[in-house]
């Protein structure tokens, strides 16, 4: 315990190092621990007070030369006891650091080690916990004073909180703002506020006036809500069952900040503010954080987390291999990781992207890596995509390791044999992984030595002219050529729309061709190489490949459910816009997967839900590019635990419909979600902000997008608030209708409007079926303070759906027909007359609208 005092103590007081980085001789910065132990900081930087690294995002910490950047600076002038490195963020950057001596690389090695043990098991929840209160914990609250205070003489002064007020994105009157001020400034010192002054002042900028009204609502006027109110309310409103006293009280014990409060049990406002703002009531839904859905039914009738190109840490023509990849998407829930395999020296083989400028890793450091990392917080089978570009040779090494390093992993026992009529469920194959892999032709004897795997995959899908060569003549300018498309491809994704990020296509053919006729950059294989094709056709799908989870002696035309098909997503598209339903019926009995084109280079993503729309188990993603397509995929497979196991819909798993239809299940009845947006809380600036802090306090709208089926995918936005990121209202009501709902996913998004344009702020994306109903907070993902305030509601809708337009049409002319008046002209003994009574039959909307306004507590629809 001293150790890691003095660890943290010299950590604190910073150290001076060198920070490499790639291309460059390397920055001397000062790095140190800031005061609440919750992050890196160094200085100088560009970036001032965003110059930092979160302790929670931290991914381990390595000592000696091992990154990539040390590898490139291999010229011997580093002592390997001086450097270390450490990995950070959802993509593992690396932060490579040199110290001056071998005990101050061991310090902070120690040190983070320790901050990194400390909150490893610490509930993603709790976290929210923690920081998302309505009022900052100390630490927090230090923090804010702390980046005030800008003269450090622990005081603020009327100036400094006018500047932090701009920058925390409030727009208060002036005069407000001094009269708060003066409220706050209790002691002798008049014209500063001293920390415990600057928190009376916060809370009182920070009372939530949507809260506390709600509040009111629900305790006859007081200010603040006693046993059975709050039990109303969480019945009524949250949809809450069984509430008891005990829970009642239990949350009043939690919440509430005043003792006084506590020994009476009522719950005041502050208190109400914090049990709104905690995880009890986040708009997802608490059960699905762990496995709540049945894993007994056969693979074939789950949507399958999957990964393309697994080892790749960027983009497909020039990033590095890294087994670490592997690592970090098992432990984030994917279950389905691809292997490339190509020939290595010395007869081992190796994993990288073949024709391209990629790095290699060896394929047991890579199986090594899978076994280690596979079922650390998740039994669930894991399905290894192999593609197999290897000689006879390397192939049996390839067995070898798989048989030596995985062993029992790999022995499925009955579940799974050529015989069997259905697959077998993630239940029966927890702990086990399945090799998913084209084998030799039949004909070629156990002992040959020569042979080839037929490739099924995306290198083989760039023409042999473009595909280069491993030769040694110098590919410096084909690299260079390559990054200044990459660069250029970058620039674009930033002055397009940030959030909604397209694929990036570009023409192979210029970037390939060489300078000089004379260097040759294609790599024709072998004719005699190549056996003839493995029948690969079905009577209802053309099917570009065929790999097996089984041995392989039957085809595909077979039917047996142990094969599975692969897809380009150029191909896939062509079947889902021509053949959808017979696509949809053959996801029912087999696995198909889908990976990106070999042209994007750029590693972007297709949008996974037009394939899990007709069925398809296998959407491989590059889960190394961030953005809207990873968002959508987080979204779907966090319904099931993060597990990488979802239930498709019932409709999917038998019978048939066709997704396209604008009624794709008549007899079914539709859902209608509600969403009131009420309100948005601490609403930062766009973190590309060109002015940065100085930069004006944003006019933020929302929009919320349905993604699912196509006749369900819309958006809607509100109106734009005007100057008011920290606490904006809008009171509006967005309605959606969904005609399967289990396939949907919600995407709240919140924008800084522009007179030329709009800037993304931030985003939370949510499965349908994980919405929880009442008042919600829903905060955006990565900021861990903005949230936007919502109320949820869900009906059921028979008969045919029309529009909304056409809903509110009704609805008037049946407010019209049962006001008093109208009443008096339509009633005859207390009954509408024949005609009124068959107008109001041909409304299947009025119950939902009559239901509406009473959730609404009595709002008129046309106030909103």
């Amino acid at each position: 315990e001293n150790v890691q005092l003095r660890c943290m103590s010299v950590m604190q007081s910073g150290t001076q190092m060198v920070k490499l980085k790639a291309g460059s001789k390397g920055l001397v910065r000062l790095f140190y621990l800031d005061e609440h132990r919750s992050c890196i900081r160094w200085r100088p930087s560009r970036k001032s007070e965003k110059a930092k690294i979160t302790i929670d995002s931290l991914y381990k910490v390595t000592e000696g030369l091992q990154s990539d950047i040390f590898h490139r600076h291999a010229d011997g002038s580093f002592d390997p006891g001086c450097c270390f490195t450490v990995y950070h963020g959802n993509h593992m950057e690396s932060l490579d650091l040199v110290t001056s001596n071998p005990e101050e690389a061991r310090t902070w090695v120690t040190g983070l080690s320790y901050l990194m043990a400390g909150i490893s098991d610490e509930d993603s929840l709790a976290k929210r916990q923690r920081t998302h209160d309505q009022y900052p914990c100390k630490t927090k609250k230090h923090q804010t004073f702390e980046e005030a205070d800008k003269n450090g003489d622990g005081l603020l002064n009327i100036d400094e909180i006018y500047q932090l007020l701009h920058k925390m994105n409030v727009n208060l009157p002036r005069r407000k703002v001094k009269q708060m001020f003066q409220e706050a400034d209790s002691d002798d010192q008049q014209g500063t506020l001293t920390f415990e002054e600057f928190s009376v002042f916060y809370k009182m900028m920070s009372l939530r006036r949507d809260l506390y009204l709600l509040l009111m609502s629900y305790s006859d006027k007081k200010d603040h809500l006693m046993v059975d109110e709050l039990a109303h309310f969480l019945c009524n409103e949250q949809k809450m069952v069984n509430v008891t006293t005990e829970y009642c009280l239990d949350v009043i014990d939690k919440f509430e900040m005043s003792e006084e409060n506590k020994q009476k049990g009522i719950l005041g406002i502050e208190g109400f503010t914090s049990f709104m703002r905690s995880p009890m009531c986040d708009v997802f839904n608490p059960e699905h954080h762990d496995v709540n859905q049945d894993m007994d039914q056969p693979l074939c009738n789950y949507y399958i987390a999957s990964s393309h190109n697994t080892y790749l840490t960027g983009d497909q023509l020039l990033s590095h291999s890294k087994t670490d990849m592997y690592a970090w998407v098992l432990q984030a829930g994917c279950r389905c990781v691809e292997v490339d395999c190509w020939d290595g020296p010395d007869g081992e083989p190796m994993v990288q992207h073949g024709y391209t400028l990629t790095s290699k890793i060896t394929f047991k450091s890579v199986i090594e890596t899978i076994d280690k990392y596979a079922f650390i917080n998740n039994p669930y089978p894991v399905i290894l995509s192999i593609e197999n570009h290897c000689s006879i040779q390397q192939q049996k090494k390839i067995a070898k390791h798989l048989r030596e390093i995985l062993g029992d992993k790999l022995d499925l026992g009955d579940a799974l044999h050529r015989d069997s009529k259905e697959l077998p469920s993630p239940q029966c194959l927890q702990g086990k992984i399945l090799i998913k892999g084209k084998r030799l032709p039949l004909y070629l004897a156990a002992d040959v030595e020569e042979g080839e795997v037929s490739d099924d995959d995306s290198a083989d899908e760039i023409e042999d002219d473009f595909k280069l060569k491993n030769s040694s003549v110098s590919s410096s300018w084909v690299e260079s050529h390559i990054r200044k498309k990459l660069d250029s491809l970058l620039k674009e994704s930033q002055i397009g729309d940030k959030e909604d990020a397209i694929a990036h296509f570009f023409n192979l053919s210029p970037l390939f061709s060489p300078p000089h006729r004379s260097l040759s950059l294609s790599l024709p294989l072998d004719p005699s190489l190549r056996p003839p094709s493995l029948p690969c056709r079905s009577p209802d799908l053309p099917c570009p490949a065929s790999s097996s989870l089984t041995p392989p002696s039957l085809s595909v035309r077979s039917g047996n459910p142990g094969n599975v098909l692969s897809f380009s997503e150029t191909r896939a598209q062509h079947l889902v816009n021509h053949r959808a339903e017979r696509f949809l019926v053959f996801n029912q009995r087999q696995l198909s997967r889908i990976y990106p084109s070999a042209y994007r280079i750029d590693s972007s993503n297709f949008n996974p839900q037009l394939y899990w729309n007709v069925g398809c188990q296998l959407v491989a993603l590059n889960y190394q590019t961030e953005g809207r397509m990873m968002q959508l995929n987080r979204a779907k497979f966090m319904v099931n635990g993060g597990s990488g196991y979802v239930l498709k819909p019932p409709p999917m798993c038998k019978g048939s419909f066709n997704p396209f239809s604008d009624d794709p299940l008549p007899a079914c009845s539709k859902k209608q979600l509600v969403l009131k947006i009420i309100s948005g809380q601490q609403l930062p600036k766009p973190p590309d902000s060109m002015l940065g802090d100085r930069g004006e306090i944003i006019d933020p709208f929302v929009e919320v997008e349905i993604i699912g089926l196509p006749v369900d995918c819309c958006k809607e936005q509100t109106r734009v608030v005007d100057d008011n990121g920290f606490n904006p209202v809008w009171e509006e009501t967005l309605s959606f209708t969904l005609h399967m709902a289990e396939l949907a996913l919600v995407r709240f998004l919140v924008w800084d409007h522009d007179p030329i344009g709009r800037d993304f702020v931030g985003q939370r994306t949510i499965a349908f079926s994980s919405l929880m109903p009442g008042y919600r907070h829903v905060y955006l993902e990565g900021l861990t303070e903005a949230s936007i305030f919502i109320h949820v509601s869900v009906h059921d809708i028979y008969g045919k759906v029309g529009s909304l337009k056409d809903c509110l049409y009704y609805w008037i002319i049946y407010k019209l027909l049962t006001t008093s008046t109208t009443q008096e002209n339509h009633k005859r003994n207390g009954q509408l007359t024949t005609e009124s009574a068959c107008l109001l039959f041909q409304f299947p909307y009025l119950n939902f609208f009559e239901n509406r306004s009473l959730n609404l507590r009595g709002q008129s629809i046309f106030a909103e």
